[in-house]
C-alpha cells in the first residue's frame, strides 16, 4: 500500500506540471531548474533515511514519510514563481525521497525471509499506484484546479497512511529468524561492518545502473506529458494519460518480473530491458504524431520496469538499508540530472531530441547490466 501510495501521489504532481508551469510562468529551463528540486530533496535525505532506517527501523521510517509525502504534495500549487517552485519542491523531494529508502529497504527484509526474487512486485505496486493517479489525475484535469487537485491527493495520503500505518508498525522483520545465517541477514544485523572494496563496488555499480534508469523515468514524468501537449498538439488529457500508459506497462512488466527473473536471471533482464526500453523511447522521441508516441512511451515502461528494482535489490542484499540508500541516491542523481538538462537541452535543439538522451542511458544501463554478469545470480 505505501509503495502504491508513494506512486499515486508522485503521479497526482506530474501530471499538473503543464498547469503549474503556466502559473508560475517559467520557460522550459527554468521549469527544469525548479523541478530539479524534488529530485535535489530526494538525494539530500537518502542517506540520512538510511541511517534512520538502520536506528529505528525501516517500518516506523516509512509511516513517518508517510505522513510527511502527503502534506507536502499540496504545496507546489500555492507557488507563483519558478524559485517558490523551486523551494518547496524541495521539501516534497525530501519526504518522497525519505519513503523511497525506507520503504524499499522493508521490501528487502521480506524479499530476504521469502527467498524468491519477489521485489519487482513492490515496484508493481508503485507503477499501479502510478497508473490510478495519472489516469485520475487526467479525468480532472480539465475541470479541476491544481491546488484542489493536490489538496485532495494529500487527504486521500493522509487517509492511507492512518489506514495502513499501525499494521505496518506492529510487525517487525525477522532479522532473527533461523535464515539469519544468509549474507544477506548478516548484512542487516550488522549494518555498522564495513563493506569490502570489490563489495563497495559492485553496490556503486548497480547504483549508476539505477540512475540511468531513473532518468529515463523522471524524464516520461517530468517532461513528457508536455512534450505530447506541447509539441505533438495533445489534448491535456490525452498528454496526462501519456504517464498513465507508461505506468501502466511497467506494472504489467513489474508484475510478471519475478517469473521473468527466474526464468532469464538478473543479466538477461537488465540487458533486455534496457535495450527495448532504448528503441522505445527513440520511438516516443521522434514520433511524428502523439498516438505512435504513446506507443514508445509504453514500449519504453516495459523496458524500464525491472531494472530500478534489480539494482536497488541487489544493493540492498549486499548491505541492507545502506545499499539501498547508497543505490537510491545514485539513482535519484539520475533524476537530478534529468530535468535541468531536458530542460536546456530543450531551450538548446528541441524537447524531442532531448529525450533522445532518455535512449542513451537505456542503452548504458544494458550495457553495464552485461558487465555486471559476474556479479549477479546468472
Amino acid at each position: 500500500m505505501f509503495f502504491a501510495l508513494d506512486g499515486f501521489l508522485f503521479a497526482g504532481w506530474v501530471v499538473r506540471i503543464p498547469a503549474i508551469k503556466q502559473q508560475t510562468g517559467a520557460s522550459a529551463s527554468t521549469l527544469g531548474l525548479a523541478l530539479l528540486g524534488v529530485s535535489a530533496g530526494a538525494v539530500i535525505t537518502m542517506m540520512l533515511t538510511g541511517r534512520l532506517c538502520r536506528r529505528y527501523g525501516s517500518h516506523a521510517v516509512t509511516v513517518a514519510c508517510g505522513v510527511l509525502l502527503p502534506l507536502s504534495i499540496a504545496l507546489p500549487a500555492q507557488t507563483h514563481s519558478a524559485l517558490s517552485l523551486g523551494l518547496v519542491l524541495l521539501v516534497f523531494g525530501a519526504a518522497y525521497g525519505g519513503m523511497n529508502v525506507a520503504m524499499n529497504s522493508a521490501a528487502v527484509d521480506l524479499v530476504a525471509e521469502l527467498r524468491r526474487p519477489v521485489m519487482p512486485s513492490f515496484h508493481a505496486a508503485f507503477s499501479l499506484g502510478g497508473m490510478v493517479g495519472a489516469g485520475l489525475g487526467g479525468l480532472v484535469a480539465g475541470g479541476l484546479s491544481a491546488s484542489t487537485h493536490l489538496f485532495l491527493l494529500a487527504g486521500v495520503g493522509l487517509l492511507v497512511t492512518a489506514f495502513a500505518g499501525p499494521a505496518l508498525l506492529r510487525h517487525r522483520p525477522a532479522r532473527t529468524a533461523p535464515e539469519a545465517h544468509t549474507p544477506q541477514s548478516r548484512s542487516q544485523r550488522q549494518p555498522q561492518r564495513k563493506l569490502d572494496p570489490r563489495a563497495r563496488r559492485i553496490v556503486v555499480l548497480f547504483g549508476v545502473i539505477a540512475l540511468c534508469t531513473a532518468y529515463g523515468e523522471g524524464a516520461l514524468a517530468d517532461w513528457g506529458a508536455l512534450h505530447l501537449e506541447q509539441d505533438l498538439d495533445a489534448h491535456p488529457g490525452l498528454a496526462a494519460a501519456g504517464y498513465a500508459l507508461f505506468a501502466l506497462t511497467m506494472t504489467i512488466g513489474r508484475l510478471t518480473g519475478t517469473l521473468l527473473l527466474e526464468r532469464l536471471g538478473q543479466t538477461r533482464t537488465l540487458v533486455l530491458g534496457g535495450a527495448v526500453a532504448a528503441a522505445g523511447m527513440l520511438l516516443g522521441a521522434l514520433a511524428p504524431t502523439a498516438w505512435l508516441a504513446l506507443a514508445g512511451f509504453a514500449v519504453t515502461g516495459l523496458g524500464l520496469a525491472n531494472i530500478f528494482p534489480v539494482a536497488v535489490g541487489r544493493a540492498g542484499e549486499l548491505a541492507g538499508p545502506s545499499g539501498v540508500a547508497a543505490a537510491s541516491t545514485l539513482g535519484y542523481g539520475g533524476m537530478l540530472l534529468g530535468p535541468p538538462a531536458i530542460g536546456f537541452l530543450a531551450d538548446w535543439f528541441s524537447l524531442p531530441i532531448a529525450l533522445t538522451t532518455v535512449a542513451l542511458l537505456a542503452a548504458a544501463a544494458a550495457a553495464l547490466g552485461y558487465g555486471a554478469r559476474n556479479a549477479t545470480h546468472a
